[in-house]
């Protein structure tokens, strides 16, 4: 199955190509015209209709025929959470294009369970369209247990565009595991230049700078309560044993104070930091503009930087990483 691109229904190549638990990275980035109007997606079938993003979509947009027969399957299907959520989302929204979206993907991301390994996880980039809607259909597929993080993702600075309301900047991208048992290689970015002047202030004699950190054991130890070199010990006792405060002292680690009624601190070397591990606002991933090296005018195409931040940290070497959806192209690329 690997470096493989199937063409057709996304929902039949899964069914019939792809086998149970053969994947171990999803990234979707399902197709949603959201830029367009957003409050189109709540007209009824007898009202104004949407104008497909793709026109191998527009069948799936509307409530009609298709959007029905998969509603069923998924009122009949194993899971009984997703059944439940479904039919309540269906008597709150009616029989319109948002109902028809949340059908599609349902059933979608049914399938999507299944392929994942026990170790995988599932990243679906969205916008505020639909993100609310598609948070309880994650909880009801893989279980509110197994989410992991709502990244806002930065895509665009400040505009002036919006009208009665907040100009949209961010994207939202759901992270979900299928148990506690998932592949996260954290990724880190470097630290802050003011973080850096704040806190590494301290220079040793060769040069490498420094900060102090805490050497207090944060609860009480009465076997790490002993003296050292004529510092008494904190309160709780020290956070090392002696065998360890010998070996960080050998190593030049630890700083003595003149006043040996102050506290120890440990050494943290600034050239030993591997960068701050990244939280769930990623503001340092700049969405592409038309003169970018890698654009290629396709309106809603990812950044080579953000797949390969996900695929860095979902995924090691040789594993399969699965886009149901293709997007734009980037995680294929």
């Amino acid at each position: 199955m690997k470096n493989s691109l199937f063409f057709g229904d996304n929902l039949d190549v899964l069914r019939e190509s792809i086998a149970s638990e053969s994947v171990d990275l999803i990234y979707l980035d399902p197709p949603f015209n959201s830029a367009r109007d957003y409050i189109i997606l709540f007209s009824s079938p007898k009202g104004q209709s949407s104008e497909a993003q793709i026109t191998a979509f527009e069948d799936s947009w509307h409530w009609a025929e298709q959007a029905e027969r998969e509603f069923g399957e998924i009122v009949r299907c194993g899971n009984t959470q997703v059944s439940e959520i479904v039919q309540a989302l269906r008597r709150f929204l009616g029989e319109n294009d948002m109902m028809a979206y949340l059908t599609m993907m349902a059933n979608r991301l049914l399938e999507l369970h299944r392929v994942l390994k026990p170790t995988g996880s599932l990243y679906l980039h969205c916008d505020q369209t639909a993100s609310h809607y598609l948070k309880i259909v994650l909880d009801g597929v893989f279980g509110n247990k197994q989410f992991g993080s709502e990244i806002i993702w930065q895509r665009h600075n400040s505009h002036n565009d919006a009208k009665n309301k907040y100009g949209a900047v961010t994207d939202t991208i759901f992270y979900y595991t299928k148990t506690n048992a998932t592949i996260l290689n954290a990724p880190r970015v470097a630290l802050d230049q003011s973080y850096i002047e704040k806190f590494y202030r301290h220079k040793d004699e060769d040069g490498r700078l420094y900060r102090l950190d805490n050497m207090a054991s944060p609860n009480p130890r009465p076997n790490m309560m002993y003296e050292w070199l004529g510092y008494d010990y904190p309160k709780k006792g020290w956070r090392y044993e002696r065998t360890t405060m010998q070996k960080l002292h050998d190593e030049g680690r630890i700083y003595y104070p003149k006043d040996k009624s102050k506290r120890l601190a440990l050494k943290r070397y600034l050239d030993e930091n591997e960068g701050q591990i990244v939280s769930n606002l990623w503001t340092d991933v700049q969405a592409l503009t038309f003169a970018a090296a890698e654009a290629m005018g396709y309106p809603t195409q990812k950044p080579l930087a953000l797949l390969e931040r996900i695929i860095t940290a979902s995924s090691n070497t040789g594993d399969t990483v699965l886009d149901p959806f293709c997007g734009c192209g980037t995680a294929v690329h």
